[in-house]
């Protein structure tokens, strides 16, 4: 830390002040120390007979004047206090910048930080108020963007709530003034808001579903489950619909041995059944749908639902577990659910101790879950996803 020249100053004159006053101190000491031995014949002849009897170094020096050595003595003491006193001053004119610097980031100006690097303690003291300081900051940039995700969450429901009520309040109200000609347009209304309710019901269990597994003391019924038999079960229920879209859908298991592993079954089929209903819904093109299962390590274990339809864009590998994204920027209901259902998959992965992620190329795209086998030893998740980056 650099002192400015005023500073310098009041330090030099620190400096010379408390030299003069020692000196002053030194010369009052060894006055009344001769007057007391010039007016005691007894300590006198004391003071000798020591200075005859103390020798020094290996020549065998003699002490003949006590008065050297007080000095001497004192001016060893007169530099250690006036050292203590520069020190203890330098040390208030650090704290002062110190207070300064708070006082200047307190002021608003939050991009800032304390600048200079002090030896001692007080660095830390310096490192602890720029820590305390990033971690306001990052705490006020949370803040807002869960102020915004809540406006964004709002704007969203009300848009996708809005679009089928209105259909639905507009068919009935053709009812209610019997704008109809005959039975069959009758029906015909009343089939199409029958079909919007469903969609503003589809919408409104997601988000609840989504505002309940996004609460971290969601409670989880945990019991020991076979991941490879879940997700056999799983691709046998979607076998019929995956016919259907001219799909084939499989699961294998790597492992010798059962994959065994604590887990919340109801939850995690939810996690599968919304990974296979996408694949199933955007795969147009793609014949297989494959659900894969490993053991990463003894304590961690790999789902991996494959699918060989179109290539998700790289731009939307980031986005894609945002709630309410869609791939498709349309958020037609005839090509997309709520938005909703990879969030809400994110979501009970998180509450498993897990993490999730997806892999996009020209030929396959993968979401990939690992998961802890025990509950209470939840996984580390990878530095490039916590940056927000994705394998591609």
């Amino acid at each position: 830390m650099k002192l400015t020249t005023r500073e310098k100053s009041a330090l030099f004159m620190e400096g010379v002040v408390t030299v003069i006053l020692l000196l002053m101190l030194n010369l009052a000491l060894l006055v009344l120390i001769v007057q007391a031995i010039e007016s005691n014949p007894g300590l006198r002849d004391g003071i000798f007979i020591i200075k005859r009897s103390v020798v020094l170094g290996p020549h065998h020096y003699q002490l003949w004047s006590w008065e050297n050595l007080f000095i001497s003595l004192m001016m060893v003491a007169d530099a250690m206090v006036v050292w203590w006193r520069l020190i203890r001053r330098y040390r208030q004119m650090q704290l002062h910048h110190i207070i300064e610097e708070l006082h200047y980031i307190a002021n608003g100006h939050f991009d800032h930080r304390i600048p200079f690097r002090i030896s001692g303690d007080v660095q830390r003291v310096v490192d602890s108020v720029n820590a305390l300081v990033d971690s306001v900051i990052h705490s006020m940039d949370e803040e807002r963007a869960i102020e915004k995700s809540k406006d964004e969450l709002i704007t969203n429901v009300s848009h996708d709530i809005r679009t089928p009520l209105t259909s639905i309040i507009g068919y009935l109200g053709l009812i209610e003034d019997q704008q109809y000609h005959s039975q069959d347009d009758l029906l015909k209304y009343t089939h199409t808001a029958f079909l919007k309710s469903k969609q503003m019901k589809s919408l409104v269990d997601d988000l609840f579903e989504y505002t309940k597994v996004r609460q971290t003391d969601t409670p989880l019924s945990l019991t020991r489950i076979d991941l490879g038999a879940m997700l056999e079960q799983l691709a046998a229920s979607f076998e019929l619909e995956a016919q259907k879209k001219g799909m084939a859908i499989s699961a294998t298991d790597d492992s010798a041995d059962p994959l065994m592993m604590e887990a919340d079954p109801e939850k995690l089929v939810r996690v599968f059944n919304n990974l296979v209903a996408n694949a199933l819904k955007y795969g147009d093109g793609g014949k297989q749908i494959t659900l894969a299962a490993q053991r990463v390590s003894p304590g961690e274990l790999e789902v991996r639902v494959s699918n060989d339809g179109p290539k998700i864009p790289k731009a939307s590998l980031a986005l894609i577990f945002e709630r309410f994204y869609r791939v498709e920027e349309s958020r037609s209901k005839e090509t997309g659910g709520t938005g909703l259902g990879l969030a809400i998959a994110q979501s009970i992965v998180a509450l498993h101790g897990g993490y999730i992620y997806v892999e996009s190329d020209d030929t396959l795209t993968s979401f990939v879950i690992h998961l802890p086998v025990q509950h209470d030893h939840p996984l580390t998740v990878p530095q490039r996803l916590k940056t927000g980056s994705v394998p591609s």
